[in-house]
């Protein structure tokens, strides 16, 4: 990889005495981070240099580390003992890019020590249109005559004070800060830059000013053909870099539908974009069933158009089988933060589509809620594109009951609980916010489950504190009999919820909680409190979610629930079809389709299996995966707690390109067969025999996992004693943490509430 920008190799600067490594070298390693994340990484040789020195920390490492930072440099700040600001153009060659954004370093001597921001300003880069016209982005042009004309300012820039960032100075005498720079125009241009740490902190004689000279390059219009595997026009992801790694178009100025925070955009057929003159590397993709394609694209002086063509390894939905994830936020997290509203309804359904992403659930929830509740409609929105169903729903979370866990309310027909219009006054135990859902018939489940029931062993000082992101987990054995502290945001208080049956919407009994959520939190803290709710006689069904753009903001769907229907897909009947456990879970790279217990099949009839006495069952399946053919350790080998959570890496059987499929009976691996993940689907069978009441499922572990087949013998209950008692004292656990959040005036639903749960599980155990 060449290096991020071209370089002046005649300039330098002099080393800068008295550095300390330490803190220097801190520092250093946030540029790198930074730069990353702006989608304009340093050479892989800098890195590697940096890196070193990073390591090495001594006054020779910061001699090493300032040489490669000081090419980068535009611009060479000095603050003077007396805190007067000057600057001096720095080494690095002052190449911009028509309707783009770059990024330099300024190098700042701070000879005073201060530690206030660093301010830049530009007389070509104030407004960029005329007075009185409407505010626009910077990269906006007139669409007609009509419009307000642009004036001469064709430049706009800023300070990147962002995480990993710090927004002010630091103090030290050496630092190094990221100015980001847009043209507007291409050609030669001329601008004028100050800089100064406050007013009145300016040099004097102009020193606190210096102009730069810049070669625009021109960008060249890419109209786009893009086809699905049929043919058929469709969106989809488009991933460009150039030969520096940096991403086109830059990150930094965004605006939806293109995300800052994603190095892809989604683009449709007929679409179009500008890239200035140079080559590219460009991976094309549609979600995890499609192959990537990876091109080499040449812009040299004329517009071009380039025509890309969806490939499939798989397509579930030919067999009935639709995608869906049911948590998706168009505010929030990783999201533009106040005084933005989010995104709209246009913007989130492109994002599904890209993903080929049938079912979108956008979640309306705490950031912004007051803002993104008006899009709620009970209906699917009109955005939607058949296949592609897009509709607003309820996550409760930042208000009411989150504290007891995050609750995931779909299929809603009133968003707003009774007694208010906004958040404030929702119930804080989480069965009152189910019982208001359950009676307009809504789907119900907690949502990222595992938070809080990571498994610690009895002496971790982490028990009963808050749970701490990538904590390594005493066990990764499912199931395992630890007892979680449930002191988190995930399905801590359904080891309560389960118990219940609530008022359905026409009047009769229905089980308060319908699903779990899977796939966006570690899958041995998900799998376990399900296995074990399982094994106590309960029947609650599992989804597959990825809390985008917030636990994940890579992309949507990186979660999903497969629903099998045999009438057209609606957003109504996939949510049916999670309520009656006709669905698999999974990360997209693998797939358990059609499974069946003799004649008995998944999500039909109660998935219930019934015999007179014990006997052999035979369970058939098709399934199909596909892993990289080069092995990834650092994903195999990472803890439960860590990132992907769900992946099929995780399952890859030493170096070889197979995973196991296992059957598992009461969330016990009795069985399994190996697969090649090759993308060929295989016909599986198993010969189980049962001697008692279970359930049956099917997983290809932290990647895929069926809902269960429910198999009774002698019609008599499922029951496991070490379940029970686990279920019973993990009822115990949780109030120990979620009492304390309850608001007074609910107090006394909350001990009824668990205290049925107690006598629920007791009286279960004495059966």
């Amino acid at each position: 990889m060449k290096p991020l920008l071209c370089l002046l190799a005649c300039v330098s600067l002099v080393p800068a005495a008295g550095v300390e490594p330490q803190p220097f070298l801190s520092a250093t390693q946030r540029l790198i981070d930074a730069t990353s994340f702006l989608g304009t990484p340093f050479s892989d040789d800098e890195i590697i240099t940096l890196r070193t020195a990073i390591s090495q920390n001594d006054a020779a490492a910061v001699e090493k580390a300032q040489a490669v930072l000081d090419a980068h440099a535009l611009f060479h700040v000095t603050i003077t003992p007396e805190q007067r600001v000057k600057v001096e153009r720095g080494a690095a060659k002052p190449v911009l890019d028509e309707a783009g954004w770059r990024q330099y370093l300024v190098r700042v001597d701070n000879e005073a020590g201060v530690t206030a921001r660093l301010a830049v300003s530009s007389p070509q880069a104030k407004e960029m249109y005329v007075k009185g016209s409407p505010p626009v982005a910077p990269h906006a042009k007139p669409k007609d005559p009509g419009e307000p004309a642009i004036s001469a300012r064709w430049l706009d820039l800023q300070m990147f004070e962002q995480p990993p960032m710090q927004p002010t100075l630091s103090g030290l005498n050496l630092e190094y800060r990221i100015i980001q720079l847009y043209s507007r125009d291409a050609g030669k241009r001329d601008a004028t830059f100050s800089f100064d740490t406050g007013q009145g902190t300016q040099d004097l004689g102009f020193r606190n000013e210096t102009s730069v000279l810049f070669d625009c390059q021109p960008a060249r219009e890419v109209k786009l053909a893009i086809t699905d595997e049929n043919g058929k026009p469709c969106i989809a992801e488009l991933l460009i870099k150039d030969k520096a790694g940096r991403v086109y178009p830059s990150q930094i100025k965004r605006h939806a539908p293109d995300f800052f925070f994603h190095p892809q955009i989604y683009r449709g057929d007929g679409e179009s974009l500008k890239l200035p003159d140079g080559e590219y590397d460009v991976v094309f993709r549609r979600g995890p069933e499609s192959l990537p394609e990876t091109r080499k694209v040449v812009i040299s002086g004329q517009n071009t158009s380039s025509s890309f063509q969806v490939k499939r390894w798989i397509d579930p939905s030919k067999l009935g089988w639709w995608s869906g994830d049911h948590h998706i936020h168009a505010a929030g997290c990783a999201h533009y933060s106040v005084p933005s509203q989010g995104v709209h309804a246009p913007d989130m359904a492109r994002h599904c589509m890209g993903e080929d992403l049938k079912i979108g659930a956008n979640l309306t929830w705490g950031p912004c809620f007051d803002y993104q509740k008006q899009f709620f409609t009970g209906t699917e929105d009109k955005e939607s594109r058949y296949p592609f169903l897009l509709r607003y729903d309820v996550e409760v979370s930042g208000f009411g009951s989150h504290k007891s866990g995050h609750l995931c309310l779909l299929k809603l027909k009133e968003q707003m609980y009774p007694g208010g219009d906004s958040t404030a006054h929702w119930p804080t135990l989480c069965l009152n916010t189910l019982k208001w859902a359950k009676k307009q018939g809504a789907l119900t489940g907690p949502a990222h489950s595992g938070w809080g029931l990571q498994p610690l062993a009895e002496n971790d000082p982490a028990r009963g504190q808050q749970y701490k992101l990538g904590m390594q987990s005493a066990t990764d054995e499912l199931p395992n009999y630890i007892i979680p502290p449930f002191n988190g945001i995930g399905a801590c208080e359904y080891i309560v919820d389960v118990t219940h049956m609530v008022e359905g919407p026409d009047g009769k009994p229905v089980p308060a909680v319908d699903f779990l959520s899977m796939v966006d939190t570690p899958h041995t803290w998900e799998l376990n409190i399900w296995y074990h709710t399982l094994n106590a006689g309960f029947r609650t069904r599992i989804s597959g979610e990825t809390d985008f753009p917030c636990i994940y903001g890579e992309r949507v769907g990186l979660g999903r629930a497969y629903v099998k229907l045999d009438d057209k897909l609606t957003y109504d009947a996939w949510c049916e079809g999670i309520r009656a456990g006709r669905a698999y879970v999974s990360d997209g790279k693998s797939h358990l389709i059609d499974f069946k217990a003799n004649d008995v099949e998944l999500g039909v009839n109660g998935s219930e299996l019934k015999l007179a006495k014990p006997a052999t069952v035979k369970v058939t399946v098709k399934a199909a995966a596909l892993l990289d053919a080069q092995p990834h350790p650092e994903i195999k080998n990472a803890p439960a707690g860590q990132k992907p959570f769900w992946d099929l890496e995780r399952a890859r059987i030493g170096t070889s390109r197979e995973v196991p499929v296992e059957l598992l009976v009461n969330g016990v691996s009795v069985q399994k067969q190996t697969i090649a993940a090759d993308g060929e689907m295989r016909d599986l069978t198993f010969d189980v025999p049962i001697e008692k009441s279970c359930w049956l499922a099917l997983r290809i572990r932290a990647s895929s996992h069926t809902n269960p087949i429910f198999v009774l013998v002698n019609d008599k209950p499922i029951r496991e004693k070490q379940s029970l008692e686990w279920c019973l004292q993990s009822v115990d656990q949780c109030w120990s943490q979620k009492e304390k959040l309850i608001d007074a005036k609910e107090h006394e639903d909350a001990v009824a509430a668990y205290e049925h749960a107690r006598k629920v599980y007791r009286e279960r155990l004495a059966e």
